[in-house]
């Protein structure tokens, strides 16, 4: 389990151990808030991509320049690179998601002294070609920015090696995934969501060779004993609760797949090595499954979800949104419509920046796997 024991480590203390690693490489660091960044170019500069979560404790000098309805995320950010909790980064990425995440860039850039600064504003609608042209066009225009601001030419060899790269990085997350899904017992899903969290800060080439070791660990642990509890799939945005998991489990419930940010919607979909690498990119993009901030369909989100109920043999559906995230809000109403005309339960559990009573949340866990 040592291996398991450096992927929480990292995911406990990202900005340590992404500090340590800047002094050691002299390496660029470039904070990014959403899946929709695309990490290949970042990596193909030779810099190291950073997920912000947020800081996850007490928000004071945020609230400044954010009203209160600001989701924990926004804020505790905010918040982090105010007290100086972000001074390692070199540069920060806003892709175009919510509202709030675009008024943060505004705060952000007039606030924040330091750094590259861009808005990578990808479209909004999916499932055009206009829409796949313009996206192609921002994500050149991009790679031309960030090679000049870095003083750096990120060569075709440079973006398909990192292509290359991230493609198996995300084959051994998804193995994992499948892994747990067969065997529910094998692993914990609060190691789950540490190995993917620490994913998303580790340099890459280490990560590429801790990867298979966590998987080879996993094989030998198989086991052909029928897991015999509840089955469920959680869905939302940004999940920055590993303690949620545990509740689930000593529940008797056990995560087998999920629609998260931080979680399947990172790994989704690989990327084509061959040909124009910017335009295999954005097909990704077009490709993986949406989340709220974009669009493909009035119901593809809700038809996603359902499908993968089906597909992991699931018997419920566990929403976890962050408090006043409005492109959540919007799909929940039409997404529970759906779940409940397919007689699959769902439950919802709204939170900030810290979990809400641990006994509360027990409690409803309980209640809910009750009726599965």
């Amino acid at each position: 389990m040592e291996i398991l024991n450096l992927f929480r480590e990292i995911a406990n203390n990202p900005n340590d151990y992404v500090k340590t690693w800047k002094e050691e490489n002299n390496g660029k660091v470039m904070g990014y808030f959403c899946s929709y960044t695309p990490e290949e170019i970042l990596f193909a500069a030779g810099a190291l991509p950073f997920r912000i979560f947020g800081t996850g404790g007490n928000i004071s000098m945020a609230d400044a320049h954010l009203q209160a309805y600001s989701c924990s995320l926004v804020r505790g950010a905010l918040e982090d690179t105010l007290s100086g909790k972000l001074n390692f980064l070199d540069g920060i990425i806003f892709p175009h998601t919510c509202d709030s995440i675009q008024r943060l860039s505004d705060i952000w850039r007039l606030n924040i002294g330091f750094g590259f600064h861009m808005d990578v504003v990808l479209p909004v609608k999916l499932n055009t070609d206009s829409a796949r042209e313009y996206m192609v066009n921002v994500l050149k225009k991009f790679k031309q920015r960030f090679e000049k601001e870095l003083c750096c030419e990120i060569t075709n060899e440079n973006l398909k090696a990192s292509v290359e790269k991230y493609n198996r990085i995300r084959t051994c997350l998804k193995k994992i995934y499948e892994i747990k899904r067969e065997n529910p017992d094998i692993i914990s899903s609060s190691n789950i969501y540490a190995v993917v969290k620490a994913s998303m800060v580790m340099d890459r080439n280490v990560l590429l060779e801790k990867l298979p070791r966590v998987l080879d660990l996993l094989e030998d642990k198989k086991s052909e004993v029928k897991y015999t509890g509840k089955r469920l799939i959680l869905a939302g945005g940004i999940c920055n609760f590993p303690d949620i998991y545990q509740i689930i489990e000593d529940s008797g419930g056990a995560i087998v797949w999920d629609d998260t940010c931080t979680g399947s919607r990172y790994f989704e979909g690989t990327i084509d090595p061959n040909g124009d690498i910017i335009e295999s990119i954005a097909q990704r993009y077009f490709e993986r499954h949406v989340c709220p901030a974009k669009h493909s369909g009035l119901f593809n989100r809700g038809e996603h979800i359902v499908r993968i109920v089906k597909e992991n043999n699931a018997q419920g559906v566990v929403f976890l949104f962050l408090k006043f995230c409005d492109p959540h809000a919007f799909d929940y109403p039409y997404i529970k419509e759906m779940l409940d005309k397919e007689g699959i339960p769902s439950m919802l559990f709204e939170m900030e920046d810290l979990l809400s009573s641990e006994g509360q949340l027990k409690t409803r866990c309980e209640a809910f796997l009750e009726t599965l």
